[in-house]
């Protein structure tokens, strides 16, 4: 990687499809491009859960392990001096870890469990630019309502829970259910925002510009 020069950058690498996380860049005033993996890489290895593993454990390693991917694709890149954003979220009912559905039954199984009851969301960041890397994990709480099986199976079929953990968006049509929420909501979507403009501050990246 590059050493950190002097120059003031006046965008950030976000290597993520989430276009939520786009959106919420976008509400700090951060301009970003997009540092997609290639179809070459193994993406979705990266996401395995490893036997015994805590969710917050969890979800740091696997945003660690992004950000390694993500410095290597960088420098094939040949990319410009700016830095590099890393995120991932993961939803724990207890010790046990919900990620994201793989199809519509895992989906109602998932929001059955959750129906009720407090769950925990963690969004772990990462942050590299140059030599310099920081990192943070947000942790918050999100109360369902009761679900019937007729309420699930219909959230179900509008295909919002598909890709998103938990099986569910908090931003979306599941807001229907949620009766209390703790911490960050921006987290609960994907990236909190304050902590991510803690770490890019802390690299000398000025948040909140307008054009």
């Amino acid at each position: 990687m590059p050493t950190i020069r002097t120059t003031v950058s006046d965008f950030i690498y976000l290597a993520s499809q989430s276009p939520r996380r786009r959106e919420l860049l976008g509400q700090i005033g951060v301009a970003h491009e997009l540092l997609l993996p290639t179809p070459d890489e193994d993406a979705e290895s990266l996401e395995a859960v490893r036997p015994g593993e805590s969710p917050k454990t969890y979800v740091q390693r696997v945003t660690a392990l992004k950000l390694v991917a993500a410095r290597a694709r960088f420098v094939r890149a040949g990319g410009r001096n700016s830095p590099i954003l890393c995120a991932d979220t993961t939803v724990a009912l207890g010790r046990k870890i919900l990620g994201k559905p793989a199809d519509a039954l895992d989906a109602e199984r998932m929001l059955a469990a959750l129906s009720g009851r407090t769950h925990r969301v963690y969004t772990a960041i990462a942050l590299a630019w140059g030599e310099r890397e920081v990192a943070a994990c947000c942790e918050s709480r999100v109360t369902f309502a009761p679900m019937t099986a007729a309420q699930i199976a219909q959230y179900v079929a509008s295909g919002e829970p598909m890709g998103k953990a938990g099986s569910y968006g908090v931003q979306g049509l599941a807001a229907a259910y949620i009766t209390k929420i703790s911490g960050s909501y921006s987290g609960i979507m994907g990236l909190p925002l304050f902590e991510t403009a803690q770490a890019l501050q802390s690299l000398g990246f000025a948040c909140n510009k307008t054009s």
